[in-house]
């Protein structure tokens, strides 16, 4: 090869690594434009023409819809239900940072299921229970029925925070202060609790971001009496097609969802571990004293209490829809059979052919997103973080609404295209993909990838021979996760499903706004259908990630 040869073959190389590189922060950012800043920026727009146009400011649209009252309810709610969801989860955080083995993956799928369920169906779950074994509560709806609920669903965040904190706590800071004196509970309020308030923190953050946006819930137990922001945009654009009203909620929202997430921000570890000493693992973490064992068994019934029975109320109200009439697999035959023209086996199987698409689609953006931000430093690095996240947080309402304003606008093949939903899915679940991620890529020895190039490995080949054997089972629990995520969502489908793009979320939920029994039945059979597979995915989930201290969530 001659020396001209050998340049030019340099300088190939310094421009496909160059390409590389770009390519590489280009794709998942045009990806975040056209597919979350375009429909969020189309709203605003909007909100903006329309208060031309009408004359009416955005002031007279919020007070024409008592934005203000909403507001507080929203916040009131989200507030009512971090603390709720802190209290109830505090034992079970104990629990899952004593437990080991076995026993530590049985505890993970029990948490984390009530988590990724499909907000539907923890809305009828809890229908279920509030107006069968705990019917003399008489709050089958209403205000502390959704609160129930969200504390339900977001116990796995204060476990996986807050839990894998506590777990990588070092035993002897405790032993040291009990042995100058100090009582058990002081220990715990002066050695333990200090250590955990930055977990906390956060965990209490990102409860009150998903429950100011939480949008299924609300609709299905709230019952009309309970009206947030994020059902009143709803209500206002599809209910009542007002569309300068909807707007200037949405608008509002959007402020409120982005002051959350600085809150989010502030309380939450950039590296994702929720602690400092969340990765670290101590061998007398898990020692036990003479009132440990039954604790931990006392922690263990109210985890299931919690957790498991609501999900077997449901099971039981699938095959007994009816409290005072007999058991039949009524609901279960009628999943064959149309509702609002199609039949939900057929939405189970769209469903499912979308949940994949979209977790190929986030898959491969989110990977090549962690793969940037690990590479970036200082404040690109912490600025492409902070904009990894908002897609998670932002109210999938809001979204919804802002895609039917752009898809108005387009061709009809365009907005009519089956890759319409799978796109609005991923770009939901991309954030947890880039979460999970970025930790297992921080855990690749650089000297590895340093050889590996030195040896003339092209990047591509660095990362399938060093970084895949070490981030591949992260990448299938990523996959499991953004699976489940996709297959659940519910808020911003429900504006752009049609007939033939039905999900069974959606379908669920137009079964139970249809009066009778059997319609009812079904939407029971089908909330269990989605149950089982949300259950599947999770156990896969579990079985194929890391055994680290490392919160997903």
């Amino acid at each position: 090869m001659t020396e001209a040869q050998a340049q030019a073959g340099t300088a190939a190389t310094r421009v496909a690594s160059l390409a590389g590189r770009v390519a590489l922060r280009l794709v998942p950012a045009i990806f975040v434009v056209v597919l979350f800043a375009w429909p969020v920026v189309a709203l605003v727009r909007r909100a903006v023409a329309l208060a031309g146009d009408t004359g009416s400011g955005l002031g007279d649209l919020l007070d024409r819809t008592d934005a203000l009252g909403l507001l507080g309810v929203t916040l009131g709610q989200a507030a009512a239900s971090t603390v709720l969801a802190l209290l109830a989860a505090a034992p079970i955080a104990w629990l899952f940072a004593r437990v080991r083995g076995r026993t530590a993956i049985i505890l993970a799928v029990i948490v984390t299921v009530p988590f990724v369920l499909p907000t539907v169906v923890v809305g009828i779950a809890f229908r279920s229970l509030l107006s069968g074994p705990l019917a003399f509560l008489h709050i089958e709806s209403g205000l502390p029925a959704v609160l129930a609920a969200h504390m339900f669903i977001n116990v796995a965040v204060v476990v996986r925070v807050v839990g894998a904190a506590w777990r990588g706590l070092d035993p002897r800071v405790v032993e040291a202060a009990r042995t100058l004196g100090a009582g058990r509970l002081r220990a715990v309020r002066t050695v333990v609790l200090p250590r955990l308030v930055p977990s906390i923190a956060s965990a209490a953050a990102l409860i009150f971001l998903f429950c100011s946006t939480s949008f299924g819930v609300v609709i299905i137990l709230g019952a009309g009496e309970l009206r947030t922001l994020e059902t009143e945009i709803y209500t206002q654009a599809i209910g009542y097609f007002r569309i300068p009203e909807a707007v200037a909620l949405s608008t509002l929202q959007i402020v409120v969802v982005v002051a959350a997430l600085l809150l989010t921000r502030v309380f939450t570890d950039p590296a994702g571990t929720g602690s400092a000493g969340a990765g670290r693992r101590h061998a007398g973490s898990a020692a036990h004293g003479r009132w440990t064992r039954p604790a931990m068994w006392a922690a263990g019934v109210w985890t299931v209490v919690l957790l498991v029975g609501p999900v077997v109320v449901l099971l039981v109200r699938s095959v007994r829809p009816v409290a005072d009439g007999g058991w039949t697999l009524a609901g279960y035959r009628a999943l064959a059979e149309p509702v609002n023209g199609v039949t939900p086996l057929e939405s189970l199987r769209y469903s499912l052919l979308t949940a994949l698409a979209a977790t190929a689609i986030a898959m491969a953006v989110g990977t090549l997103a962690a793969v940037a931000l690990h590479r970036s430093h200082g404040f690109l690095g912490t600025v492409g973080s902070a904009i990894s996240l908002v897609p998670l947080g932002i109210s999938a309402v809001t979204l919804g609404f802002g895609y039917l304003i752009v898809l108005a606008s387009m061709p009809y093949a365009i907005a009519a295209s089956p890759a319409v939903i799978p796109l609005v899915q991923a770009l939901i679940a991309i954030p947890v993909v880039i979460r999970i991620m970025l930790p297992a890529l921080d855990s690749v020895p650089a000297r590895q990838r340093h050889a590996a190039a030195t040896l003339g490995a092209p990047p591509w080949r660095v990362f399938v021979t060093v970084d895949m054997p070490v981030v591949g089972r992260s990448m299938a629990a990523a996959g499991g996760f953004a699976f489940v995520m996709a297959l659940g969502e519910f808020g911003a489908t429900s504006f752009l499903a049609r007939a033939d793009t039905t999900t069974l979320p959606v379908l669920i939920g137009s079964a139970l706004n249809r009066p009778g029994a059997d319609n009812l039945a079904t939407a029971m059979a089908a909330s269990v259908v989605l149950v089982v597979a949300t259950t599947v995915a999770v156990v896969a989930v579990e079985a194929f990630r890391p055994r680290t201290e490392v919160p997903l969530l």
